[in-house]
């Protein structure tokens, strides 16, 4: 199959465009730097050093402290993408060979990085390697599984589920790679991948549509954008907050038990028997 048959199936239109977006500068959000700076609003630094070395779960911050973490990183998420949809609206109807792609392209990105600030807040494991631009296949199964989530496909709702009760269950801090490439979620990557295809075709026409007028386009483009992206980022931040890996586990604290002094307490003597001698002499006559 040649690649430009390959580019028109939707399960292959998609994967080419995730791994696209993956590989942009700035699109890889860094676990430890983005916990620490999140939650420095709200949690205290012994806190923040669990939540980094093992998970937020694992440091106890309650769901209420990382729902509105999570809502923060939304909002930044949001308006970034919806100001630079915007702006690639201004050129209109002539710059739309090159527009539309751009802004597909930057709107997949921004996806990725409120899936990777979400997956990290609710207690998953970092999802990129350190390997360059490469993107393994567990982790190419769980960004499906997550942009499906986002999209509202019901088969990614439970995949997601699935993945993180195992996980939750082996205390795993890595992916589960046989699962997301061999096991049973694979064949539901799969399904959610060319869902999303197809409905990225759909996009493309509605982004072409709100572009072609300029100026105007701009004002379309970026309002259509905020419609989308913030309900999406939203469902999947509810689907993560409910899973059973983001449940903070109780804290247990060893607490070192202070040496206690307690004075000896001496018995007193019994009463000694009376010196004979002394008896003697006092019962003896005086000369």
């Amino acid at each position: 199959m040649n690649e430009g048959k390959a580019t028109e199936n939707p399960e292959s239109r998609f994967s080419v465009a995730l791994v696209s977006a993956a590989r942009l500068p700035g699109v890889r959000i860094h676990r430890e730097a983005y916990l620490r700076k999140a939650l420095a609003r709200y949690c205290s630094e012994d806190e923040i050093r669990v939540a980094v070395e093992q998970t937020p779960a694992a440091a106890g911050i309650s769901l209420d402290v990382l729902d509105k973490v999570a809502n923060d990183s939304i909002r930044y998420e949001t308006a970034k993408v919806s100001a630079l949809s915007a702006a690639a609206g201004l050129p209109g109807f002539m710059a739309l060979p090159a527009t539309v792609p751009a802004d597909l392209a930057q709107y997949f990105s921004h996806m990725l990085r409120i899936a990777q600030k979400l997956a990290y807040l609710y207690s998953w494991p970092d999802l990129f390697s350190d390997d360059g631009d490469s993107v393994d296949d567990a982790t190419m199964g769980v960004l499906t599984l997550f942009f499906g989530v986002m999209f509202g496909a019901q088969s990614a709702n439970a995949a997601v589920g699935k993945v993180a009760e195992m996980m939750a269950k082996q205390v795993a801090k890595k992916l589960p790679q046989k699962a997301l490439t061999k096991g049973v979620s694979y064949p539901v990557v799969k399904k959610v991948a060319a869902y999303i295809g197809a409905e990225m075709t759909k996009q493309t026409f509605a982004k072409s549509v709100s572009k072609a007028i300029p100026v105007v386009g701009a004002a379309i483009s970026g309002t259509l954008t905020f419609a989308t992206y913030r309900p999406m980022a939203k469902r999947l931040k509810k689907h993560l907050a409910d899973s059973e890996l983001a449940r903070p586990m109780p804290r247990v604290v060893v607490v070192e038990a202070e040496e206690v002094y307690e004075p000896s307490v001496v018995a007193p003597a019994e009463n000694p028997a009376p010196d004979e001698t002394a008896v003697a002499a006092e019962g003896s006559p005086s000369a």
